[in-house]
């Protein structure tokens, strides 16, 4: 049986029903976004990993491989295949760190750099456009309310 208000059908109890009514909305509205931005990022001859080193070292700066695969939250493995992808076309060099030898650390080349400014703000830009079917009001409720969800569960 519907209900007229949200359109859920009644299963488990209203609050059950409504957080997995939410969930579906949540899921279906990050992989319908993430697709989008992957199709952009792609429009860049980039894969998404290749783009996420490139954005974080441009932001962050040269960084260990480890602490860059721990901003991306993936393994060593999937890095290096990444880092080595990237390396060929010259966008960015690892380097030995001078304190630590064992240490390297990877950075963007002047190549890197220049398409790193080149491509980031159209892709900001891309998801400025998408994010503006919501209003600013909207999206800084919204971010609020993810923020929330997200560290109100981390700890659970």
């Amino acid at each position: 049986m519907k209900d007229g208000r949200m359109g859920i059908i009644k299963r488990y109890g209203e609050e059950v029903d409504l957080a997995l009514s939410t969930w579906v909305k949540l899921a279906r509205a990050s992989s319908t976004f993430q697709k989008k931005s992957m199709e952009n990022i792609r429009s860049f001859k980039l894969t998404q990993p290749q783009f996420a080193v490139i954005e974080a070292l441009g932001h962050l700066g040269p960084m260990k491989i480890g602490k860059l695969c721990d901003k991306m939250l993936v393994s060593g493995g999937n890095m290096t295949l990444v880092l080595d992808n990237l390396e060929k076309n010259s966008l960015i060099e690892r380097i030995h760190s001078k304190e630590d030898r064992r240490a390297i650390l990877v950075q963007l080349t002047k190549a890197g750099e220049k398409l790193f400014k080149e491509i980031f703000v159209k892709h900001a830009e891309f998801i400025k456009e998408q994010m503006s079917v919501l209003t600013k009001e909207e999206q800084k409720q919204m971010s609020v309310l993810l923020k929330k969800l997200g560290t109100g569960i981390r700890d659970v």
